[in-house]
Formats: structure tokens, sequence, C-alpha cells
């Protein structure tokens, strides 16, 4: 569904300010290419492709691994030509999930983490808690001495469990500087709602799409599947992103349903309901979804019958 019928709406909208960092995560997927670039094309690094479009990327590898730093400095000189291009990554599964404190293991992510930093690209260090992490004193405790042992990075918690919504819980990322990332996911027995809330000075979303719930409440599951969010739907949140931005120094939101690139369609469709005056995509991604992206300029003539292969 496209845009064009929301005119009067977006009459209203507040303007996108360079404080906000529209985005996506799993660019770095092998399915992901397709969306960034043409058949038969020599293809560039990804990264440096998917800049020209948006001005934030998840690195999501970092939940299973460490960050080699030779890899973040890549990752650095690859959006050089976009001053304000901002990463968000994954803190590792092992400290939110297992929470294995070792010191050698909090090492390795610091490492992978500190060129970001030190470059001034590192929007955020998201902690992904699973649904069972709930708002209690021993995860109370435990959230404080994961923030002491990442105190050098701007940590974001995400809860998938409603408790975290309570007035203790938020007082408790005020104090710790931490922000609230605040999730669209599918619906479930005390799911995480949808908020706009803000507990630092880096306002967080994660739009994860509305399918699969077993993947949010089980502990060891994943999301999978593709899902694109529809006009109504990126609707919703246009309020709560645009005061999120009017309040936060710095705002990232990302979508992370990467499957054929409906991250990147929604990420683009985003920036136009919120105003973007540059509406350019990939032309392998508007041939893809012409309706959706139906007032972006491809940068080369799109092929119609890759544009009717999907309509078929």
């Amino acid at each position: 569904m496209g845009l064009t019928h929301s005119k009067e709406r977006a009459k209203k909208t507040v303007p996108i300010t360079s404080s906000l960092h529209l985005g996506v995560a799993g660019w770095d997927q092998p399915g992901f290419a397709g969306a960034l670039f043409e058949p038969r094309t020599r293809p560039r690094h990804p990264l440096a492709r998917l800049s020209e479009f948006v001005n934030h990327a998840e690195i999501s590898s970092t939940f299973h691994q460490p960050l080699r730093p030779e890899i973040a400095g890549l990752c650095v000189r690859m959006v050089a030509a976009r001053p304000d291009f901002q990463f968000s990554v994954l803190l590792g599964r092992r400290f939110t999930h297992d929470r294995d404190l070792d010191p050698v293991a909090v090492s390795a992510w610091k490492q992978g983490f500190f060129p970001l930093l030190r470059a001034r690209r590192l929007g955020a260090v998201i902690m992904q808690f699973p649904w069972a992490f709930r708002f209690n004193r021993e995860n109370r405790d435990f959230l404080i001495a994961l923030r002491r042992q990442f105190h050098e990075f701007p940590l974001a918690a995400e809860f998938r469990h409603e408790s975290w919504q309570c007035d203790e819980a938020v007082t408790t990322l005020v104090n710790y500087r931490l922000s609230f990332v605040n999730i669209d996911q599918p619906q479930y027995f005390r799911a995480m709602p949808p908020s706009a809330l803000l507990t630092s000075g880096v306002a967080v979303v994660r739009m994860h799409g509305r399918h699969c719930p077993e993947a949010f409440r089980e502990f060891h599951s994943e999301p999978q599947g593709e899902f694109l969010y529809d006009l109504d739907q990126l609707l919703e949140w246009k309020p709560r992103i645009e005061r999120l931005t009017r309040h936060a120094a710095r705002a990232l939101v990302t979508w992370t349903n990467a499957a054929n690139g409906a991250a990147l369609v929604n990420s683009l469709q985003m920036g136009e309901i919120l105003g973007a005056t540059s509406l350019l995509a990939p032309p392998a991604l508007v041939a893809q979804y012409p309706a959706e992206l139906a007032a972006f300029r491809p940068a080369r003539p799109v092929q119609p019958r890759l544009a009717a292969a999907r309509a078929a």
C-alpha cells in the first residue's frame, strides 16, 4: 500500500531532524543483497550501498559472537560518506540469556565495540533480554551488574515482559542511564506492549514484526519468516517516534523484519511518513515493491518486468 492517500496527514508532519536515525537489521544476511543490488551487477559492500538510503544499521551478529575490531573499523569506513550514520549493536546472548559475566568474554565484546565508539558511530548497545527475564530484585541487580561491566557504552535494555514497565523498573533505568527499548512485537501473554518511553538521552525503537509470537515467548527461539508492515501499522508508530525524537538527543529506529528486504521498505516508508524530502530507493527494491515505494525514485530506470513479476 502506498502513501499517496495520506497527503492530508502528511501536512501536519514534524520534519525529520538530524537526531532521528531510521534503519534496518539483517543487512548482512545473504538474502538481503537482492534488496540492495540489481541482478548481474557487481555489488559493493552492502553497508556502503545501504548508507545511500538510510542513516542507521544494526549489527546483529554480535548477539552470538564478538565483533572483530578490524571488522568494526571496516564498517566505519564503509559509511564515511554519511556523517550522520549510526550503528546499534546487540550485546552477546551469553550475557543477557546465560548470565555469564566472564571477564575474558566481556573484554572480547568491548574490543569489538570500541572502534565504533571512538568514531562516534555507536548509537546504542542493545541488551536483548528474553521474555522470561521479568522484573524482580534478582533480575534488577543483574541488570545493574551488566551495566557496570559495560559502563563505557550507551546501553539500551530491551525487555519482552510487561513487568518492566512498572515505576520501580523505570526508575532503575533512569538512575543507571539505561535506554528503554520500545518494541513492536506480536501480542501474547504479558508481552511488552507498544510504548514511547524515554529513560535516557537516547531513544530506541525496534520493530520486530507481528508474526511468530512463539519465537518471542520461548527462550531459545528467534523470529523467522516474512512480515511487511502496512501503512496503517506504520501510522500507529508515527506519533510515538515523533514524541521520542522531540525529547531525545538521538533517536534510533530499527526494523528487524529483514526477509526479502521488508525492513528496508518499512524504514523508507516511515521516512516518507515523517516528511523526508529525499525519496530514493534501490532500483531492485522499487521493482519488488512498486506499490509500497510508489513515491520513491530509483537511481536507475526500473525494469517493468521485475515489477510485474511481483504483482503476479
